[in-house]
């Protein structure tokens, strides 16, 4: 199985940033012992094959979080995220965030300049990863356009979108795995490969709904065995109905240990 460098570094930025005003989502991190976190774990959703997909960031702890993830979504993907890993953003380089705020489920943010619909895709995407955001409205020359959420998306949404792990993420030992999709029959496959490439677990998953509606899984594989710690792979895919072959598949590095 091919190897792909270690991201880790490249994936965790530490960078304090600013709220634009309004309500926003709280930040209530904790560390295990119970002591405010410093900081915050979030997903950036860039475009992988056109379609979005998310990435982790690490930024300072703030209390506004959704402005922070705006940020780095717009800082764009990293030069190894886009050189390794095909990584790319359709939000333009000038582009900037003029207000930001949430309140009753709905975030209304205003750009500097007009977002095109993919680009909008992952705005969608990052802000509504927070639980308080349920739908984002666009504020375009003083006038909110409304009722905008995931479901407006699907043409730029993988038909298998994991959002857990992420890419080069640590994971348990077993691996949770979280994301949506929308297959034939709700059902699609994973393999989960160790860090000498050899499969320790595969299964046959389940979404909530499939065949044109979008649901929810959340499956946890068995517990693995790797023989040094480094990277490994969860692998998603269906099976062709017409000749068994992989389709709509997509590879995760992810680092497991002993």
């Amino acid at each position: 199985m091919k190897r792909l460098p270690t991201l880790l570094a490249a994936l965790v930025t530490l960078v304090a940033l600013a709220g634009c005003g309004g309500d926003e989502p709280g930040t209530s991190g904790r560390t295990t012992d119970g002591a405010p976190a410093e900081t915050l774990d979030l997903s950036v959703y860039f475009l992988l094959e056109g379609k979005v997909w998310p990435v982790r960031r690490t930024v300072e702890r703030t209390p506004a979080v959704a402005t922070a993830s705006l940020e780095e979504l717009l800082a764009g993907p990293t030069d190894e995220e886009r050189d390794e890993l095909s990584l790319s953003t359709a939000i333009p380089e000038d582009a900037e965030v003029v207000s930001l705020a949430v309140q009753d489920g709905v975030a209304q943010v205003a750009f500097s300049t007009p977002l095109p619909n993919a680009a909008l895709a992952q705005v969608i995407y990052t802000l509504t990863q927070f639980p308080s955001v349920d739908s984002v409205e666009l504020l375009e020359g003083g006038v909110a356009i409304p009722g905008f959420d995931r479901s407006d998306y699907e043409d730029v949404t993988p038909a298998i979108l994991v959002e857990s792990p992420r890419f080069f993420e640590e994971v348990g030992n077993p691996v949770r795995v979280q994301g949506t999709a929308n297959t034939f029959e709700a059902t699609f496959q994973y393999e989960l490969t160790d860090t000498d490439g050899r499969i320790v677990d595969e299964g046959f998953v389940t979404a909530t709904s499939g065949s044109g509606t979008r649901g929810t899984f959340d499956f946890t594989t068995k517990r693995y065995e790797v023989p040094f710690d480094g990277v490994g792979a969860l692998t998603v895919f269906e099976l062709s109905a017409k000749d068994g072959s992989r389709t709509n598949l997509r590879e995760i590095p992810i680092r497991m240990s002993r």
